[in-house]
C-alpha cells in the first residue's frame, strides 16, 4: 500500500455525545423476553472489499488486512444498532431515542396502592382512607353512627340538673319574697293613714288625736327604713318637754329596725337571685319559669294558710311566739301608757297581720292560676323541646353530610 492510498475511515466512538450507541445496550432495562429494550441488532454481514487492481488484474489485499471501501460502509464485525429504512439510509439519532423511549415500560407510581385506579379493585368500604391526609374527613361506620344517634336521643330525653336546681330555688325564694314585699307595704305612712282613719279603729284614751298619731307614728315608721341612729326617736319630746319615747322603747325600736332592714336586704338578694334564675330558665328550659313559680305559689299558699289558721286559733299566743323568735324576753313588753302602745295598739297588729296574709295569699293565688299546667301549656313546652331536639339533630346531620361530601371529594 502506497502513501497515497486512502486510509480507512474509523467508526464514531465518542460515547459522550450519544450514550444510546450499541455499546451501552447493557445499561438498558430488559424486556419480558429477556432481550434488550433497544431495537434488535441486525446480523452483521461483512461487506466485500474491493482492493486496488494490480497490474496483472488480480485483487490484492491491503497491507493492514482491512479492505478499503469506496464509501463509508462499516468495517467487518460491527453490528448496526437500528434497522435500515427503506431509503437505504440509517435513522437519525433523535429517531432512535424516540423509538427506545416508546419501548421502555413506565415505572410504577410511588404510592400505587393509594391511587383511585387501584382502589377500584378493592371492595368499597365506608371506612377507607383514600389519602394519608384525609383522616379528619373519614365517615364512621353505620353502627357507630347509629350508636351516636341513640346516645344523642337519650341525652335529649334526660333533663339536665341545672334547670331543676334553679326551679327549686325559685320555688323556695318566691314565698319569702312575697312576705318581705307585704311587710314593706305595711311599714309605710299610707297604711298608717288608712288605719288611723278607718271606722272602728280604737282611739287613744290618753290624749293623742288622729293627727298626733299620724305625726308620731310616721316618725316611728320612717325610723325603721332609714339609716338614722337611735337619737332619731330618742330626741322627740312632748309639748311639755318630756321625752316622747322612753329608752326601753327606743332600744326595742332599734331591734325592730335591725330585723326589718335584714329582711329587706335578704328580700333584695333573693329578688336578684330569682331574676338570674328566671333568665337562666328562659334560655335553658322551656316552661321552667312556669314550673318554678307554680311550685312556689303552692308552697306560699300552704305556708300562709297554715299561719292564718294558727293566728285565728289563738292570736295572743301567735303574737307572743312571733316576738320570742326575733327579740329577747322582757325587751318587747310595755305598759298601756307608753307611746308605742298608744300609737300601735293590739288592733293595729291584727290588721297588719290580716293585710300581710291577704296580700301574700292574693298574689300567690294569681300566680297559681296563671301557671297552672294546662294541656295547651304542656303541649307548647313539649313542642318547643322537640323542636330544639330536631334542630340539634339537623345540625348534626348537616355536619355528617358535609364530612361525607368532603371525604368523597378528597377520594
Amino acid at each position: 500500500m502506497s502513501d497515497k492510498s486512502p486510509k480507512p475511515q474509523e467508526p464514531d466512538t465518542d460515547v459522550h455525545e450519544d450514550p444510546n450507541e450499541p455499546a451501552f445496550d447493557w445499561m438498558k432495562p430488559k424486556t419480558s423476553g429477556g432481550a434488550s429494550a433497544a431495537a434488535p441488532a441486525t446480523t452483521a454481514t461483512p461487506a466485500p472489499t474491493q482492493g486496488r487492481a494490480g497490474p496483472a488484474g488480480a485483487t490484492a489485499p491491503s497491507a493492514t488486512g482491512a479492505a478499503p471501501t469506496t464509501g463509508s460502509a462499516p468495517t467487518a464485525g460491527a453490528a448496526p444498532t437500528a434497522a435500515t429504512p427503506a431509503g437505504g439510509q440509517p435513522e437519525s439519532r433523535a429517531h432512535r431515542k424516540a423509538a427506545e423511549a416508546a419501548d421502555v415500560e413506565p415505572e410504577p407510581p410511588l404510592f400505587a396502592d393509594t391511587l383511585a385506579g387501584n382502589s377500584a379493585e378493592k371492595q368499597e368500604s365506608h371506612y377507607s382512607e383514600p389519602l394519608p391526609t384525609s383522616a379528619l374527613q373519614v365517615r364512621p361506620p353505620e353502627d357507630e353512627v347509629a350508636r351516636r344517634n341513640a346516645e344523642r336521643e337519650q341525652a335529649a330525653k334526660v333533663k339536665p340538673i341545672g334547670p331543676r336546681v334553679f326551679q327549686v330555688l325559685l320555688a323556695i325564694f318566691y314565698p319569702v319574697i312575697l312576705l318581705v314585699l307585704a311587710v314593706r307595704a305595711v311599714t309605710s305612712p299610707l297604711f298608717l293613714w288608712v288605719e288611723y282613719n278607718r271606722p272602728g279603729f280604737p282611739g287613744d284614751g290618753y290624749g293623742f288625736s288622729t293627727d298626733d298619731r299620724m305625726t308620731y307614728g310616721s316618725y316611728a315608721v320612717d325610723y325603721l327604713s332609714n339609716w338614722a341612729g337611735p337619737r332619731y326617736l330618742g330626741g322627740l319630746v312632748h309639748q311639755d318637754g318630756a321625752k316622747l319615747f322612753t329608752d326601753s322603747e327606743v332600744a326595742h325600736m332599734a331591734d325592730v329596725k335591725l330585723v326589718i332592714l335584714s329582711s329587706f336586704g335578704a328580700g333584695l338578694l333573693l329578688i336578684i337571685l330569682s331574676i338570674i334564675a328566671i333568665l337562666y330558665l328562659r334560655k335553658r328550659s322551656n316552661g321552667g319559669i312556669r314550673r318554678g313559680l307554680f311550685a312556689g305559689s303552692i308552697v306560699t299558699l300552704v305556708i300562709i294558710i297554715g299561719l292564718a289558721v294558727l293566728a285565728a286559733l289563738s292570736w295572743q299566743q301567735f303574737f307572743t311566739e312571733f316576738h320570742r323568735i326575733f327579740f329577747a324576753n322582757g325587751t318587747w313588753t310595755f305598759s298601756l301608757e307608753d307611746t308605742l302602745i298608744r300609737l300601735f295598739p293590739g288592733q293595729f297588729w291584727i290588721d297588719a297581720g290580716i293585710v300581710i296574709g291577704a296580700l301574700v295569699f292574693l298574689v300567690a293565688t294569681v300566680t297559681f292560676i296563671f301557671t297552672w299546667p294546662t294541656k295547651r301549656r304542656r303541649g307548647a313546652a313539649t313542642t318547643a323541646d322537640q323542636a330544639e331536639v330536631l334542630d340539634d339533630d339537623a345540625a348534626t346531620d348537616d355536619a355528617d353530610n358535609l364530612s361525607r361530601e368532603s371525604a368523597d371529594a378528597r377520594r
